[in-house]
């Protein structure tokens, strides 16, 4: 079994010859091709791990590059071509396909520039005008105005073949903080049918014929729309570890670690010395410089010499891996520096892989999917582990103000449910885009198995009354994650809340609070109103607070009354920012759900609504 995998991504290390190069206009585009015309170093690391040896290698350029090196290293590991499944070219589908995500529709691009409508937006949330408003090169683009921008303080917005919206800003106009809120803006505005992959603020130094983009940027993404490989693994307690900007790209989902870099050099130096760590999971790089710094400018030059940096990099990769390690080593797509584009080109990628059940040479040829990386690393990392039953976190469920049933956990907790209940209860959650089901400890892997990740699995702990210890909840709350269940409502003990024994239910609230989240699951806390004083509900949305769970909720329904339009108030005034607020409990009306919602409420649990 492998212990740690180490995935290293070659931003825009494209091999060409993609089977629908012709339909994203990018005939004849070869990355690898172009970038080896000016490479006069023998790429021996690179050799070792297969590019040579990939099938399909036509371009003259590359094969005058082999023959001008007959010596280069054989390989030592598997090695294939990669063709991607998604619709797109761009960083967030290719990483999403990466973690086992094919998405079938394109993001919005915007070749004409951005609807009025949605700079009126981000002028009126920004108290800023635009500036541009078309598809630039990065570079030109604070070139030509930059001067304007500083002397009016306008944002420089502008996009590319990409599904993106970049805002660039100077650092003494708007510092970097206010840049990224303004991004932030630009992200809640750009849903829907706007929903572009990337909100990508671009700060910038310098004056007029100097300006310098610098290492600030930060990428906001769209979140997958459902789980990846990252979410599954940190579900079950991997440690996921970030290099670059794979954070960004996904949204930070599914990560437990993070390294943020302003150059490859960085990158490498943290992938390095990450190496050195004891630990059990996926350490994630992405090497931006060949993109960003190369790609995007038509730089030739800088790319080889990039490559041939990278090159020497990889023999102590190499050297540094242990018996239990695995090495890939690919890219997302291509951006072929020698074309008149400045944009992402659609290309193969290559796929190579070095390590445990990967030690002799291997020609895998030419693949489809760039899922099949997600594949190699679950079936080498986690196959002891995995039973498919993971599903979503609710808290990436995206709310629909038009459906109420986004807003429902849909509840049967019934003692006499039976299992055809359960599967009716979670068709019907999922016909409806409902926020989960809630069900009994019992139902949870019946109910996984159904919903087969297409929907959260909530249950309850220590339910109704709360009165098990705590170790006895932390093992329900840990065996429900591992059956299925991606969310944890718990029942405080009320019997400690009358005591005033407030030190004992902090301490049980955190530790559930911990053992939820290691699983990748999000914790609710039912307080049971009706029992209590308005003092002991503020003094437990403190606590919930302080103890980082992610929800408060109201009732369990089997109390002597529910949820109360004047409890969700009292709450939405006492909790902390990053908690939410679930109400339950004798809401049986959609017109009583809404009025839940006005009042503050995230989420409502109830059987029926009519």
């Amino acid at each position: 079994m492998v212990k740690r995998v180490f995935l290293v991504v070659l931003d825009s290390f494209g091999l060409g010859f993609a089977p629908d190069e012709k339909a994203f206009g990018d005939e004849g585009s070869n990355t690898l091709a172009s970038v080896l015309s000016k490479t006069n170093t023998p790429l021996n690391n690179l050799a070792k791990m297969g590019l040579f040896n990939i099938v399909g290698h036509q371009d003259q350029r590359i094969l005058d590059y082999i023959s001008k090196f007959p010596d280069l290293s054989r390989p030592i590991g598997a090695y294939a071509r990669l063709c991607e499944l998604s619709n797109g070219k761009d960083t967030t589908i290719g990483h999403w396909e990466m973690s086992g995500i094919i998405s079938t529709d394109p993001m919005p691009t915007f070749p004409n520039g951005f609807p009025q409508e949605v700079l009126e937006k981000l002028s009126n949330a920004t108290g800023r005008r635009i500036l541009c408003n078309k598809p630039y090169s990065g570079t030109k683009v604070i070139e030509d105005y930059g001067q304007e921008h500083l002397d009016t303080g306008a944002l420089i917005v502008y996009t590319s073949a990409d599904s993106v919206m970049q805002i660039a800003a100077h650092e003494d106009i708007i510092p970097v903080d206010e840049l990224y809120s303004i991004c932030k803006k630009a992200r809640e505005i750009m849903t829907g049918k706007y929903a572009v992959g990337r909100i990508i603020a671009r700060p910038f130094v310098g004056v007029l014929g100097s300006f310098t983009r610098t290492s600030n940027r930060h990428d906001f993404s769209l979140e997958a729309p459902s789980a990846t490989l990252l979410d599954v693994m940190k579900h079950y307690s991997y440690r996921v570890i970030s290099i670059g900007k794979i954070k960004d790209i996904f949204a930070s989902r599914g990560i437990t670690d993070a390294f943020h870099t302003s150059s490859n050099d960085e990158g490498i130096e943290t992938l390095l010395a990450t190496m050195d760590q004891d630990f059990n999971g996926l350490c994630f790089v992405n090497l931006v410089d060949f993109d960003m710094v190369y790609g995007h400018r038509n730089d030739i030059d800088g790319y080889a010499k990039a490559i041939s940096t990278f090159d020497s990099a990889l023999g102590k990769v190499l050297d540094k891996l242990l018996p239990d390690d695995l090495l890939i080593v690919t890219a997302d797509h291509g951006c072929d520096p020698s074309t008149e584009s400045t944009d992402h080109s659609r290309e193969t990628v290559p796929l190579m892989i070095y390590g445990k059940g990967y030690e002799l040479p291997s020609n895998l040829g030419e693949l489809t999917g760039f899922n099949n990386i997600s594949t190699i690393i679950q079936n080498s990392l986690m196959s002891r582990v995995i039973e498919n039953r993971f599903n979503p976190p609710t808290l990436s469920h995206k709310y629909d103000s038009s459906n109420l049933l986004s807003y429902v956990d849909m509840t049967n907790l019934k003692v006499d449910a039976t299992y055809e209940d359960i599967e009716a209860l979670v068709n019907n959650a999922i016909a409806s885009n409902a926020a989960s089901v809630c069900v009994q400890p019992s139902f949870v892997s019946h109910a996984s198995d159904i919903a087969s990740g297409r929907l959260a699995i909530c249950t309850v702990i220590g339910f109704p009354n709360g009165y098990s210890t705590c170790a006895t909840k932390v093992f329900e709350a840990k065996e429900a994650c591992d059956n299925g269940a991606s969310e944890i409502d718990m029942v405080v003990n009320l019997t400690h809340i009358k005591s005033k024994r407030f030190d004992y239910v902090s301490k049980e609230i955190a530790a559930l609070s911990n053992a939820v989240h290691e699983k990748g699951a999000i914790l609710k806390v039912i307080i049971e109103t009706c029992f209590l004083t308005e003092e002991e509900k503020v003094t437990l949305c403190r606590i919930v607070t302080e103890a980082k769970a992610d929800f408060i909720k109201t009732s369990t329904g089997f109390g002597t009354a529910g949820a109360t339009i004047e409890d969700v108030k009292l709450m939405k005034a006492n909790i902390g920012p990053d908690v939410q607020i679930k109400a339950a409990g004798g809401i049986r009306s959609f017109e009583l759900a809404q009025e839940m919602i006005d009042a503050g409420a995230n989420r409502i649990g109830a059987s029926g609504l009519k």
